[in-house]
């Protein structure tokens, strides 16, 4: 039987369980099968030590924008990744994490001059060689949103592109991985385990 002090220790450590919207009879089972996983309940950010893993992947998620984008423990995890060039991956919204990986005086954002990819914005009028219907301003949330990815992308010194449409577009530059969207999750996926796969086989060829 475990330690009931470890047992409590580890219970304080542990984050608030995810909540769920518009739950009907079609999903109720699988959220009572999920919350019975240990995943259910995810790690405080806090307590996570970037050591520990290998790989960074933050999904296409509307909360990223609101709750990630200047988490400051998200962007101490996120500048440990790209001192140590591991793996980074991100995908639409998810992207907006990226933004919280300042630097200690919060001047500079250290994923300026790479390239990436995220939803893009509407900017009808402005610029004629950019389609007039962008995934992200159909959102009804899109007016109270604290950041809108693609100016803050390019504001801090990132290369931004994205497909016109809603197709796969997926961006590689060197340890980040970035997709454009959902339907760019699998792609974008596949080129993460590839990178990691390759990575570590060049380190143990190095090693050899």
């Amino acid at each position: 039987m475990d330690d009931p002090v470890d047992l409590g220790r580890s219970i304080q450590n542990l984050g608030q369980m995810m909540e769920f919207v518009d739950v009907d009879e079609n999903t109720v089972r699988w959220i009572s099968e999920f919350r019975t996983k240990s995943f259910a309940t995810p790690t405080k950010l806090e307590l996570v030590d970037a050591s520990d893993y290998s790989v960074l992947l933050i999904p296409n998620s509307p909360g990223a924008v609101y709750d990630l984008s200047t988490h400051r423990e998200l962007g101490n995890i996120l500048n440990a990744f790209i001192a140590d060039k591991k793996p980074i991956c991100a995908i639409g919204l998810g992207v907006a994490a990226l933004c919280s990986a300042m630097s200690m005086d919060g001047r500079t954002w250290m994923l300026r001059e790479y390239s990436l990819t995220a939803i893009q914005i509407n900017l009808i009028g402005i610029m004629f060689e950019r389609p007039p219907v962008r995934e992200i301003v159909s959102r009804p949330d899109f007016a109270t949103m604290p950041i809108v990815l693609e100016d803050f992308l390019r504001e801090h010194g990132a290369s931004y592109t994205a497909n016109a449409g809603i197709g796969v577009h997926v961006v590689v530059d060197k340890h980040l991985i970035t997709g454009q969207n959902d339907q760019s999750t699998l792609t974008t996926v596949q080129n993460l385990i590839l990178h990691f796969n390759t990575s570590r086989a060049d380190s143990k060829n190095r090693s050899n």
